[in-house]
């Protein structure tokens, strides 16, 4: 095939690549379409979970936000522990094992509240099942998370990796916006009525996983991806480590400082990310309270993830020569400044303006990022890589689970109007941290600051 000209429009540079991901196997499809229902059931799942714990376990805010906490620190450091089945086990197998796990927490949490198990605490049986039902869906997301990315590693040639991976990560946000469609559900049948409804997705994703990545299609996409592909060299210090446990320590991604200080200090604006999950949907039925936005929370909960299926293969295909850093200043910036328009108060508008300005600096800096910790893996490391890299979102999401309840009972209480002007201008100061940590490290990390795609 000729290689495209250099000269070509931002228009071919947007097609082309979505051409050449047609070509790709039907196991790289398979996986797409996981990546979808489970964007949809998770995001789903995650908008509702805070209000589950208030409503029928009794939790107060504080409480029902370190329940939530579990969830999502809890899936992090999951990933440390199986983010390397997929590399042991192989695909089919870990994503097959992973989503019979997840079903089973996930069919937990909609019937625990039909038990009749109330309290207010976190050792009453209501929170020890919910607790019990949230440690088997991270163990599943653990695995098949990560499995995820290792597949697309495998699966893609050279002409399609770059696309796969933003391609993987928008899917994943267009089924996080479904749940905008959720309203009718859970107004009539509540919302561990809903629960019940994600957990029979879960069930057709599971069947859908098994009916189009069989073994013989696995199997003739590994094969396919492994001849496309050129024998990348591993980078120093990255082989197999042999000899003990100096030469594990001396070996491991972490002991690199350049790469362990580019991971950690995404965590200021990572920040945001765990606000969205901890306490956005509370936050918006409660500081839009009595009015359709209040209503229909699941719309503005959601809105953020169709628009970065929107723009991440769009920012993707135009900023493919933009080297790697850059990009992570510029998107950062753009991420973390617009939470100041929330800080003047809650109003459609500004909510609205929030949402779409946060989606544009999340596509340009995230994709690159997760390609970028899969890229670096040697043969054979790639899950174990990637759980690595979320080791610093594993420690974002815990130290917010332990404010984010407190946060929302102070500023914006579920009685009363509070102040959630402070809250966000709080949040956005440190979120922009980030941005300018990486600028202050540009002479030192980003002369030759390394990714096989920058």
């Amino acid at each position: 095939m000729a290689t495209t000209p250099v000269e070509q429009s931002p228009l071919n540079q947007i097609i082309q690549p979505f051409i050449d991901l047609v070509h790709a196997p039907r196991a790289l499809w398979a996986v797409n379409l996981l990546s979808f229902l489970e964007g949809f059931v998770y995001f789903g799942m995650v908008i509702y979970l805070h209000m589950y714990f208030n409503q029928y376990g009794g939790l107060s805010d504080p409480k029902a936000g370190l329940m939530v906490g579990f969830l999502t620190w809890g899936i992090t450091i999951s990933m440390l522990f199986f983010g390397g089945r997929a590399d042991a086990w192989g695909l089919r197998r870990t994503f097959i094992v992973a989503l019979c796990i997840m079903f089973a927490g996930r069919s937990l949490l909609a019937l625990a509240p039909y038990l009749g198990l109330r309290g207010g605490g976190f050792l009453t049986p209501f929170a020890l099942v919910g607790a019990l039902a949230i440690t088997l869906v991270m163990t599943g997301y653990g695995m098949c998370y990560p499995a995820g990315y290792a597949a697309i590693r495998k699966f893609t040639t050279p002409a399609t990796a770059g696309m796969g991976y933003a391609m993987l990560y928008a899917v994943m946000n267009l089924g996080g916006w479904l749940p905008t469609f959720m309203t009718p559900v859970r107004t009539h049948y509540g919302i561990r009525g809903a629960f019940a409804f994600y957990s029979a997705v879960t069930l057709v994703s599971l069947a859908a996983l098994m009916l189009l990545l069989d073994r013989r299609t696995e199997r003739d996409a590994l094969a396919a991806g492994l001849a496309a592909q050129e024998a990348p060299a591993a980078p120093a210090g990255a082989a197999a480590p042999s000899g003990g446990l100096v030469n594990w320590l001396r070996n491991h991604p972490l002991a690199d400082p350049k790469f362990s200080f580019f991971i950690f200090c995404l965590i200021p604006v990572q920040t945001l990310f765990a606000y969205n999950w901890l306490l956005f949907a509370p936050y918006v039925s409660r500081a839009f309270a009595g009015t359709w936005v209040g209503t229909h929370f699941e719309a503005a909960s959601s809105l953020n993830t169709l628009l970065v299926f929107v723009l991440c293969p769009v920012v993707a295909a135009l900023t493919t020569k933009v080297k790697v850093y850059t990009m992570m200043i510029l998107g950062t910036a753009v991420m973390a400044s617009p939470t100041f328009i929330l800080a003047l108060g809650p109003t459609a508008l500004g909510l609205l303006a929030y949402i779409v300005l946060m989606s544009v600096g999340e596509a340009m800096w995230q994709p690159r990022f997760l390609q970028y910790a899969a890229e670096i893996a040697p043969e054979g490391r790639t899950g174990a890589y990637m759980g690595v890299a979320q080791f610093p979102w594993f420690l974002t999401k815990m130290l917010v689970s332990f404010y984010a309840g407190t946060a929302l009972a102070t500023w914006c209480p579920a009685a009363g109007p509070g102040r959630t002007g402070t809250m966000w201008f709080i949040f956005g100061s440190v979120a922009m941290l980030t941005t300018v940590m990486l600028i202050l490290a540009r002479g030192w990390l980003g002369k030759d600051f390394k990714t096989r795609q920058a």
